[in-house]
């Protein structure tokens, strides 16, 4: 952007002279800035970006925003103004805004739809999940100029902070994926999480919105333009094995090359995305068959001679169930090793206990299967199993001492907590 864009995106008052058709890039780290960027401190609880300023002046910045007096622009808030500027941004390139939020299912859903739609379009996405306020802004400027569709990841974790997303992305087309109970811990209810996620349509302005099948999320959107929901139950399921399935959905088929009917049910809202943004259903289909699960989801991998089936990513009660209806269905003889599910609030001991009862409830015949788990919260899943041998351990590195003596090489291993347990060190551990 040239300078006196972005005094006009943000209303700025000019504290220093400065060329205002200077053309500038916008940095938010003095640790990457470059000669000639803009620099733009954002603060936190933990750090104040404008004390830095002097820094990116001294690396050679073309100058800086501020609240107080030590910048070149000044504005009343640095975030609000990097989201106008964002939003200025999404205005004038005028890409095709496709919002995607739900409790688990977003990213997956994130990935599969932007899938898809590159078939037609040059589309670009919220990188890993960067899908907080800060992170759609970074998601807007690192989107080439030439992009068509931009493919939007939404988080929350309170009231008003997708309205706040949702404000500045002014999505043409929006996607719940579902509503479950991450983050309970925060909003107290079901219906508190369906009000925070159904805040993705308020500034909406485009008319169509998709969602999964739930009469909670029909009840609570305020949504006057078209409506799709989707859901497993609108599919008929003609192969499925641990590499992938192939279903019929509205008379057409489709092949995922990744397993879990819960994936298949994420695959309908980018199907859905696909035939109201005009894709013919081959490429669609071929967009599907392109979909490669991203990093720890689903991520296969070898480490002590043991093949692990990493989906460490994230972990909320539905998630968990997902993934534990999709190892029993599809696997045999195989050791699943849990660990906590964040920020579940008071209840949380009895969401770990809920689960090791489903877990309980599950048959599997003429299979090895063992439960291990390793966290705090989690030893409340493997105390409620009594069907299957369970182990429980206080730290990742017992839990691979454990499997390096007592788990044949023959038996996968399948990996799942949230990212808050960093999972991946078991794999480190045995290596």
């Amino acid at each position: 952007m040239k300078i006196r864009e972005l005094i006009a995106a943000t209303g700025a008052k000019v504290l220093k002279e400065v060329d205002e058709n200077l053309d500038v890039k916008i940095s938010t780290d003095t640790r990457t800035i470059k000669e000639g960027d803009f620099y733009l401190p954002l603060k936190g609880a933990n750090f104040d970006g404008e004390k830095f300023i002097a820094d990116a002046l001294k690396k050679g910045a073309a100058g800086s925003f501020c609240t107080g007096e030590d910048g070149t622009l000044q504005v009343q808030d640095t975030l609000q103004a990097y989201l106008k500027l964002a939003n200025y941004r999404r205005n004038q390139l005028n890409f095709t805004v496709v919002g995607i939020t739900g409790s688990s299912g977003k990213t997956t859903t994130k990935e599969l739809t932007a899938s898809v739609l590159s078939q037609k379009y040059r589309t670009f996405k919220t990188p890993l999940n960067h899908n907080n306020e800060i992170g759609f802004c970074q998601t807007i400027f690192e989107a080439p100029d030439d992009t068509e569709v931009l493919v939007l990841e939404m988080g929350m974790r309170g009231l008003g902070e997708i309205e706040l997303i949702s404000k500045y992305a002014e999505p043409d087309i929006t996607i719940i994926s579902n509503v479950g109970t991450a983050h309970i811990g925060r909003l107290g209810s079901r219906e508190n999480i369906a009000k925070a996620k159904c805040e993705i349509v308020k500034y909406q302005r485009g008319n169509v919105f998709i969602a999964h099948n739930d009469e909670l999320i029909k009840k609570t959107v305020e949504f006057n333009g078209r409506q799709i929901y989707y859901s497993i139950n609108d599919v008929k399921i003609l192969d499925k094995n641990a590499q992938g399935s192939k279903f019929e959905y509205q008379g057409n088929i489709y092949e995922l090359n990744t397993g879990g009917d819960y994936n298949i049910e994420n695959s309908l809202a980018a199907i859905n995305a696909g035939l109201v943004l005009d894709l013919s259903v081959k490429q669609i289909q071929e967009g599907l068959k392109s979909y490669t699960p991203i990093e720890k989801r689903w991520e296969t991998e070898t480490a002590g001679g043991y093949k692990i089936i990493n989906d460490s990513y994230n972990a909320n009660p539905e998630s968990m169930k997902a993934f534990v209806d999709t190892v029993f269905e599809l696997y045999k003889d195989f050791v699943i090793i849990l660990g906590d599910m964040g920020e579940l609030g008071e209840n949380e001991i009895g969401y770990h206990k809920e689960l090791g009862l489903y877990i309980n409830s599950k048959k599997s015949p003429n299979s090895k299967v063992t439960i291990l788990s390793a966290g705090n919260l989690s030893k409340y899943i493997t105390d409620m199993i009594t069907n299957y041998p369970v182990r429980h351990f206080e730290t990742l590195k017992d839990a691979a001492e454990y499997i390096k003596i007592n788990i044949n090489k023959n038996e996968t291993l399948f990996l799942k907590a949230s990212r808050s347990m960093k999972f991946e060190n078991l794999i480190t551990y045995l290596a």
